[in-house]
């Protein structure tokens, strides 16, 4: 048997809970993963809440969690580029909460050595929403970019993505995370009475040319005074509100050689990472619990024995 985190309806941290499922096998072009760690991200928090993303089952028990790191211990027919023992990350839409995981083998790719496997399994969704926004967004050299939120497991790659493709960024984040962002290679900024032109007075001429929103509200409202071409502008936030205000959302393209290139620059010190938490398996519902106490710096993640 092999245990999985489900829920029988909506709620909070609280409907979450531990079952035994009989251990899956892999079909064609599919490999197993035994799990050794698992992101916790909003997208799983909204999935808890009730959210149906896209493609999923809606159907009582429903499983969660979309990132995941571990070792791959089966291989389906067809698999030649994978072997039993090699160590991965990757990306599913679901089911990522669990002690054995059968995925897609284009769904992962390898895992650096000295990649911690706390570090692997919560770098997934960051990784690429962070890369795939930037990249949407055009950001590059003569660039401001304003990141809200920036001290998140998002924001944190986000920052530095820009920093590395040319732009001068501009990091919003609560004061007692202000010497991370700074680290991170942004400058700084708190959010409160007097945000807009404390922001105005960081950028060069006074001018934010893109923002990528992890934040929503007040941070949004704020950015649409400071970024004039709307299309420059992406939230992770506020999705009912992208389309009347003219803002974009992140696109959803996720790819494991996108992955790859992200893990490159980890293994290479061309990324910084911070996991803030880590919980078991079990204590999903204190791992969920924590992250919606806000204030998160870097990712929290679950670790699977």
């Amino acid at each position: 048997m092999s245990r999985v985190i489900v829920f029988d309806e909506p709620g909070g941290p609280e409907v979450l809970r531990v079952a035994e499922v009989p251990e899956p096998a892999p079909g064609p072009g599919q490999v197993r993963v035994r799990v050794k760690a698992a992101g916790v991200q909003p997208f799983d928090v909204a999935v808890v809440e009730g959210w149906v993303p896209p493609g999923a089952d809606a159907a009582y028990p429903r499983t969660v969690g979309n990132e995941f790191a571990g070792v791959v211990d089966r291989v389906g027919a067809g698999v030649t580029d994978i072997a039993v023992g090699d160590e991965v990350l990757g990306f599913t839409l679901a089911g990522a909460y669990r002690e054995h995981l059968v995925i897609s083998a284009e769904q992962v790719t390898p895992k650096p050595p000295g990649m911690p496997w706390e570090v692997a399994g919560g770098f997934t969704a960051p990784a690429q929403t962070a890369y795939n926004s930037l990249e949407e967004l055009g950001v590059g050299s003569g660039d401001t970019l304003l990141v809200h939120g920036a001290a998140g497991a998002v924001g944190t790659v986000a920052v530095q993505l820009g920093r590395l493709w040319g732009a001068t960024v501009i990091g919003a984040a609560r004061e007692a995370q202000h010497d991370y962002v700074r680290s991170l290679g942004a400058a700084p900024v708190g959010y409160g009475e007097g945000f807009v032109e404390r922001v105005r007075a960081l950028a060069p001429d006074g001018k934010v040319t893109a923002a990528l929103d992890g934040v929503g509200g007040a941070a949004l409202d704020a950015t649409l005074e400071l970024v004039e071409d709307r299309a420059r502008i992406i939230t992770l936030y506020d999705h009912d509100r992208a389309a009347a205000l003219g803002v974009r959302l992140s696109p959803a393209r996720r790819t494991a050689a996108r992955l790859a290139e992200m893990a490159e620059l980890y293994a290479r010190g061309d990324l910084k990472w911070h996991v803030r938490e880590t919980f078991p398996l079990e204590r999903a519902a204190d791992a969920h619990r924590s992250y919606k106490a806000g204030g998160i710096r870097g990712k929290i993640v679950l670790t699977v024995d």
